[in-house]
């Protein structure tokens, strides 16, 4: 990890900062433009981030010496039928272009795992594109693949 990174939890006042990193992770998933996300749903995410009652949490990388964030994670906790205590999917990481290669994804999913312990979860897991080469290059150092394959179907628009 990089000496000058820190990983905390985001809060309300980082949202000028957040959005950024936001909108640079759903664009690398071909999320812009007209297949953007609407607006609504990114407000309700933040939202959701700083609501206590949400089950759901927002880590982010900043720079110590200059103060700018540098990358994201979502969580979002859940029961699970094969265990008692909650899990943690890990729903969405992002690190900015210019801060890749300085250790922040590898910092962000130990922040991941420190509050996945703080929450008594036992088991933290995420999914990502089979062609992100680079992502996948990190995550096979921090996690097991266990070979499954995610199928989705959409049941209705935004």
């Amino acid at each position: 990890m990089t000496a000058s990174v820190t990983v905390r939890p985001a809060a309300p006042q980082d949202y000028a900062a957040w959005r950024p990193l936001w909108d640079g992770y759903n664009a690398f998933y071909g999320r812009f433009g007209a297949t953007a996300l609407p607006e609504h749903i990114t407000q309700a995410t933040w939202q959701r981030f700083h609501d206590t009652a949400e089950p759901m949490l927002c880590l982010v990388a900043q720079d110590e010496a200059r103060g700018e964030l540098l990358g994201l994670a979502h969580c979002i906790f859940h029961r699970s039928t094969t265990r008692m205590q909650p899990v943690c999917y890990l729903s969405d990481l992002f690190t900015r272009e210019a801060a890749r290669g300085r250790g922040v994804g590898r910092a962000l999913i130990e922040g991941v795992y420190t509050a996945a312990r703080a929450a008594n979860t036992q088991r933290v897991y995420w999914q990502t594109h089979t062609d992100n080469a680079a992502g996948r290059q990190l995550y096979d150092k921090l996690a097991k693949h266990h070979g499954f394959v995610v199928y989705s179907q959409e049941l209705s628009t935004f």
